[in-house]
């Protein structure tokens, strides 16, 4: 038996432990009930984004991205699919830079979309530009396997 795993729960936001074996037996929530994994990217926003980030034990991508960019909407489909795959070996978020303007600042994004994966609260790597989903897949997979996985 592997070491437990600390999981935020997508919906409330509840820190969960479990084994790390079960992480693909759709694992549910201890305190609202519902799945821990979605398969699909979770909006935040600042105080939502450090619990992530710093409380996960899975590798976490993040999107940042604004309503106004037309590669970031080209993108978001394809940001959705690579979490399909990617779950529930990885969290993915979206965070809106227009909406947490702060988030933008400290991690310095210049230009968007830029993909950035953290572990353990810290960021490890970080990516510009419009991608495909197989790219996503292919980048962030690599990315979290270097930086210890």
């Amino acid at each position: 038996m592997t070491d437990p795993v600390h999981i935020v729960c997508p919906h409330c936001d509840a820190v969960n432990r479990l084994a790390a074996e079960r992480l693909a037996d759709q694992p549910i929530c201890g305190k609202c009930a519902l799945g821990l994994f979605a398969a699909k990217p979770l909006d935040v926003d600042s105080a939502r984004f450090a619990k992530h980030i710093g409380r996960n034990d899975i590798p976490v991508l993040v999107d940042f991205w604004a309503p106004w960019c037309g590669p970031c909407k080209t993108m978001a489909p394809a940001f959705h699919l690579a979490a399909q795959q990617l779950e529930p070996g990885m969290r993915l978020l979206k965070v809106d830079t227009e909406q947490a303007q702060e988030l933008a600042a400290r991690y310095n994004i210049r230009s968007i979309p830029t993909l950035a994966l953290f572990r353990h609260g810290r960021e490890v790597a970080r990516q510009a530009g419009a991608m495909d989903a197989g790219s996503i897949v292919a980048w962030a997979s690599a990315q979290a396997q270097a930086a210890g996985r």
